[in-house]
């Protein structure tokens, strides 16, 4: 497929940047805060640093690719046959976490702003949104990236510098008094929902007009990304305080109420919502663009703006099917959603890595010697 869509290394670093922050920003903290408790900022700081070596390999795999996204890699490395059906395995990431993430938007909005409104009007009009992105194409949602992303850091400045004076030091002590085990529990979600879910950047990476440093570029978005969300889990750390963090299904939101400044400058909710709302949609948008590129690259089609439709419709039931309710949802996000995450994010990545060493020993040996 045609390269039309090519951005540059700024615009990605911002996509990744706000990809890695996405649906985390809201949804994240409570997850170490109830597994590490007070040390839930040391979880967020190792889960960055685990993942400093699965971003690596997300730069090696690109590197490989010489040019080509990772679904066209597996159709030529491993055939028609086989690779459709790993293109196809593959796409099953996508198509659910765009899926669950959807599903995540809709259950904040029913439960803190708009109550009375059924879910699937929700979701409807998200995708809505969402579809009218992926349709521009890849570098329309990069420029749209690259103007918001100035508003993004202003409302964040804005929303630290108004929590910074309810900051309670006490609230992280003592450090690493529960043990170690729990700082490494809360870690490993840490790392998998910021970290390893950018592995679809591998869809998108080829159109980036200097490749050989766009692996660079995917660290340094992913690191600035996750410097953002260290900070927002030690606010909710120092000024909620860990029980509090981690019973609240959106802390960061509860975080947000907290703002009060002169007596008068208060309930600053909104500042939070709008930051995840621009990472959120950014994420989304990504992962149904990559998803529908990946199908029209599979199935040789001239082009994934036909598929969108149906493609949206199909977002819109799995949602709401995913789970049936959000006691049930958020077992799952908790519990099994890190394992699949983290088993993406590496066999893939590995087996184009794989593919490239047997294709480059079988060319060095006797029989590739005699056929060049």
């Amino acid at each position: 497929m045609p390269n039309k869509n090519a951005i540059s290394l700024r615009q990605f670093t911002v996509l990744v940047l706000l990809m890695t922050v996405g649906d985390s920003l809201l949804v994240l903290p409570a997850i170490p805060a109830s597994e590490a408790k007070h040390d839930a900022w040391i979880s967020a700081l190792a889960g960055l640093a685990f993942s400093l070596p699965i971003l690596w390999l997300f730069g090696v795999a690109n590197r490989r690719f010489q040019g080509l996204s990772l679904i066209e890699y597996v159709h030529e490395r491993f055939g028609r046959t086989f690779g459709t059906v790993l293109g196809l395995l593959f796409l099953i990431f996508p198509l659910t976490c765009s899926a669950v993430q959807i599903r995540e938007i809709g259950d904040f909005m029913i439960t803190h702003i708009l109550p009375e409104t059924p879910i699937q009007a929700i979701h409807l009009l998200f995708i809505a949104v969402i579809l009218f992105g992926a349709a521009q194409g890849l570098e329309p949602i990069a420029r749209t990236a690259e103007i918001l992303f100035p508003w993004f850091l202003l409302l964040f400045t804005t929303f630290v510098l108004f929590l910074f004076p309810q900051i309670d030091f006490r609230n992280i002590q003592p450090v690493l008094g529960e043990g170690v085990k729990p700082v490494l529990r809360g870690a490993l979600t840490a790392a998998a929902f910021p970290y390893t879910e950018l592995v679809i950047l591998l869809m998108i990476a080829p159109y980036v007009t200097n490749r050989e440093k766009a692996g660079k570029s995917l660290i340094v978005g992913a690191v600035l990304g996750g410097l953002v969300l260290i900070m927002v889990v030690s606010l909710c750390i120092c000024v909620l305080g860990h029980y509090v963090s981690g019973s609240q299904l959106y802390p960061t939101y509860t975080l947000a109420k907290k703002i009060s400044v002169g007596l008068f400058l208060e309930r600053l909710e909104a500042i939070m919502a709008i930051m995840w709302f621009i990472s959120a949609y950014f994420k989304i948008t990504i992962y149904v663009y990559a998803l529908h590129l990946g199908i029209a690259q599979t199935f040789k089609l001239n082009g994934y703006k036909p598929i969108l439709l149906p493609g949206g419709m199909l977002l819109v039931s799995l949602s709401i099917a995913i789970a049936p309710n959000i006691v049930h949802f958020q077992t799952l996000i908790v519990r099994y959603w890190p394992y699949l995450d983290f088993l993406y994010a590496i066999v893939f990545p590995l087996l184009v890595i794989g593919a490239q060493a047997l294709r480059k020993a079988e060319n060095s040996g006797p029989g590739g010697a005699q056929a060049r």
